[in-house]
């Protein structure tokens, strides 16, 4: 099952080293990592080219280009993905720990009948979802 993480930024790089950081160090790694950048003139663009480099066990790719606001730059993002899964990640985001997206796989190979929603640990900026579970339509 691969998993396109999509993450939005625009002028972020106070905030989107650990959103990198947190990505690079799931240990399931059948992912791809969708950066959409709005032309960011912060150093944002420095930091997504080294990450870029860094990466080698999954697939980076990155557009950096003026865009129409958060919304249009998340349906860049949704047109770009091959996951079977979209996990939308902002900049300054993070995973709960090291093996989210696992639990994540997890749980989503347990509901293969039919899976609508997957919830999962994502530590956000402002507040921490503490429970994983799975719901699907009857």
């Amino acid at each position: 099952m691969k998993i396109s993480i999509v993450t939005i930024t625009y002028n972020a790089a106070a905030v989107l080293q650990r959103t990198l950081d947190s990505v690079s160090s799931q240990t399931y790694r059948h992912i791809e990592h969708l950066i959409i950048d709005g032309a960011s003139k912060d150093g944002t663009v420095e930091l997504i080219k080294n990450y870029e480099l860094r990466i080698k066990n999954y697939e980076v790719r990155v557009v950096s280009e003026p865009d129409r606001g958060i919304y249009d730059a998340m349906n860049k993002g949704l047109r770009l993905a091959t996951g079977d899964y979209i996990i939308f990640m902002n900049a300054g985001d993070t995973f709960h720990d090291a093996t989210t997206l696992e639990r994540v796989v997890k749980c989503g190979e347990r509901r293969v009948e039919r899976v609508h929603l997957l919830f999962f640990m994502v530590t956000l900026t402002l507040w921490t979802a503490r429970a994983a579970f799975c719901v699907s339509a009857i």
